[in-house]
């Protein structure tokens, strides 16, 4: 296995859609995932990418974490959130003396990966394009959207350059920033938003266009952005997500204007509900909500900052996991009282 080979480990919705286009444009990319059957589909009959953005298969190369031998350069983290310390601890043997991995991820990653390989050697990334993983062998890619990738410092480096030169191979809009930790805390404006969207069967736009619920989607946001403000973070806004309409002082008119916003971005995607709602109604598992969404109440008792309304998502999240409740607009109502 050659040095200069992208390892993508997890290859699901993310890595999955990641690592098909980077192998269409001719880098040699190895990808990583638990799920035997989705490996040996992959190494059979190739990865299917469907839906209404670009339908191909492509041939891959998938292996199992065991299959893994050699060092890496470069190295892809898209397990889910909750996974990230078990995946890092695991792929951290084959790291190179002088690699890095980036997390494509939803949450704050980058501060566990940090943890287990160092802050010099974590690369910050942001995404938000829609995509499912469907079965063994088959992805769907619902919807572009925003993709950027940053150095958590700040800084500019060749590699980060060469990240994004990779993910631009996907995404041809895909950012280069100095402010990732601005978009990963947009990002989590915007999902703990999409956590209370699963609490319910309808789809993402149906819920955040429910005038009922806009104060539960309010609150959330302003949560999320005084959290932020207290680490030093200026948020950056996408996809209709704009931070100011949730900073203290911000009218109700700019947050609903965001709230609208979102709704009807998300009304042209194939990707119809949350992969939160997917983990909860169709795969039956556990949800990223601790690894997303309750560290944000942490970081804020931290800061001496109350987060009722994520507090009170984070326990109706773990409801439904525990099947004490099911997904109904009676769920999403309790937010109304936090």
């Amino acid at each position: 296995m050659s040095n200069d080979t992208i390892l993508i480990w997890g290859a699901g919705a993310i890595g999955g859609t990641l690592g098909a286009y980077l192998a269409r444009a001719g880098e040699d990319v190895l990808l990583v995932d638990i799920v035997e059957p989705h490996v040996e589909a992959m190494n059979k009959d190739g990865l299917a990418i469907e839906g209404p953005v670009e339908s191909f298969r492509q041939k891959v190369r998938a292996t199992t974490p065991e299959g893994v031998t050699g060092q890496f350069k470069r190295i892809i983290l898209a397990v889910k959130a909750h996974h990230t310390r078990d995946a890092v601890r695991a792929l951290k043997p084959h790291l190179a003396d002088n690699g890095s991995v980036l997390s494509a991820q939803n949450g704050l990653n980058e501060l566990v990966i940090a943890e287990e390989i160092g802050a010099e050697r974590t690369v910050g990334c942001f995404v938000n394009f829609g995509a499912d993983w469907l079965e063994p062998g088959r992805i769907l890619f619902g919807n572009r959207a925003t993709v950027t990738v940053g150095e958590i410092d700040g800084s500019t480096t060749p590699r980060v350059q060469d990240y994004h030169r990779l993910l631009s191979i996907f995404e041809p809009n895909a950012v280069l920033t100095d402010n990732i930790w601005g978009y990963l805390w947009g990002k989590l404006g915007y999902g703990a938003m999409l956590f209370a969207t699963a609490l319910t069967p309808a789809s993402m736009s149906e819920n955040l266009a429910s005038e009922r619920h806009f104060p539960v989607f309010h609150r959330l946001g302003r949560e999320v952005m005084a959290v932020a403000l207290a680490r030093g973070v200026k948020p950056l806004g996408f996809n209709g997500f704009d931070p100011a309409a949730f900073m203290p002082g911000a009218s109700e008119e700019a947050a609903r204007s965001s709230v609208a916003a979102m709704a009807e971005f998300n009304r042209h995607t194939a990707k119809t509900h949350s992969g939160i709602w997917r983990d909860l109604a169709v795969r039956k598992r556990k949800t990223e909500v601790d690894a997303q969404i309750a560290i944000i109440a942490a970081l804020g008792t931290e800061a001496g900052i109350a987060t009722p309304t994520i507090d009170k998502l984070v326990t109706l999240i773990h409801d439904i996991e525990d099947n004490r409740r099911e997904q109904s607009w009676s769920t999403l109502d309790l937010l109304l009282e936090s």
